[in-house]
């Protein structure tokens, strides 16, 4: 029997506001600016000095094509913290330009068009991040969980919550939003 996913209202979703959307970080091991602009990004980190590195390493390390890449996505990452939207899409377009087979390009891509409420736009990329692959598949079902949810798709915000929690079970935040939820037999 197939559930069926109630929420209290729309309405009432928006009211509440949606949880940020969770970015992913890309690896660069190597050590060197980039690779601590890859730390950086992996710790959460979004102050001026973590971004100057980032910036400081593409301007001035001779980095492969996929570790320019991923230090497009980290610095993106950074930006996305920072709330600098366009700052961070246009870095994950030069990242995707770069390496266009690079999930997490496309996953944080997403995330920063979710932060400019361009729900479709944003649900789009996510779904192409996840068909390439992404270290942090979690953190992409629950972004578009979000999108899903904006979009008035509360069964499927509700399966993507669901999977964002099996794949990451120690994650609160997809067992907050699915407690908003509930679950009858249709």
């Amino acid at each position: 029997m197939t559930p069926k996913v109630v929420f209290a209202s729309a309405a009432m979703a928006l009211s509440l506001g949606f949880a940020a959307p969770a970015s992913s970080a890309a690896f660069v091991l190597g050590g060197g600016l980039a690779d601590a602009c890859s730390r950086f990004a992996v710790d959460g980190r979004s102050d001026e000095y973590s971004l100057s590195t980032c910036t400081y390493a593409l301007e001035t390390e001779s980095l492969v094509k996929r570790d320019r890449a991923a230090t497009l996505v980290n610095r993106g990452v950074i930006q996305l913290r920072r709330k600098k939207y366009e700052a961070a899409n246009r870095d994950f377009d030069a990242a995707i330009r770069l390496q266009p087979g690079m999930g997490e390009a496309y996953v944080n891509r997403g995330a920063a068009l979710l932060a400019q409420r361009r729900w479709a736009e944003g649900k789009a990329d996510i779904d192409r991040g996840l068909e390439l692959g992404s270290d942090e598949p979690e953190k992409a079902y629950f972004n578009r969980a979000l999108a899903w949810e904006a979009l008035d798709d509360m069964e499927a915000a509700w399966r993507d919550y669901v999977k964002a929690s099996e794949l990451k079970p120690d994650w609160d935040a997809p067992r907050k939003e699915l407690a908003r939820f509930t679950v009858t037999p249709k």
